[in-house]
């Protein structure tokens, strides 16, 4: 499950939620995270990430996975 980055356009708050990328995107600042005198009643805006989580499996990337190989089919060949 992704995470979402949101800012409320009243009280300016940005937060982070961890949400299915199914369910729909909030519309209110929520309540522990609202600045305004009345929390929980701004709107919200979905901001796209900084970019995605990366996970590495299996045995690995090794640098001599991708070296060129001295005297193998070069140029000049």
């Amino acid at each position: 499950m992704p995470t979402y980055d949101y800012v409320c356009t009243t009280c300016g708050a940005t937060f982070e939620v961890f949400q299915a990328m199914k369910d729909d995107a909030l519309t209110t600042c929520p309540v522990d995270v609202c600045t305004q005198a009345e929390p929980g009643h701004g709107s919200v805006e979905r901001r796209i990430s900084g970019g995605g989580g990366v996970l590495y499996r299996g045995g690995g990337f090794y640098l001599t996975d991708y070296v060129k190989k001295s005297g193998s089919g070069g140029e000049g060949e």
